[in-house]
């Protein structure tokens, strides 16, 4: 059996240490986009955060109560 040379040919991704801006597109006009993804899907955002919003108004006011609670 004799030995036979195959030769390899393999491509090798790097990030250069001196240009790494791999994600600066996403910083990019952020405030523009996220107007554009709440005003596409208003409902789904009312939906996500009223309850969050209510949860946590509830919250403050039952701590509120509770503080106030012995001055009755």
């Amino acid at each position: 059996m004799g030995k036979n040379i195959v030769p390899v040919k393999s491509v090798v991704y790097a990030l250069s240490p001196f240009q790494q801006k791999i994600m600066s597109g996403l910083w990019k006009d952020l405030p523009s986009k996220i107007h554009h993804k709440v005003s596409e899907n208003w409902i789904s955002t009312i939906l996500l955060v009223g309850p969050v919003v209510g949860t946590y108004a509830y919250a403050q006011n039952y701590k509120e109560n509770e503080k106030l609670s012995h001055r009755y």
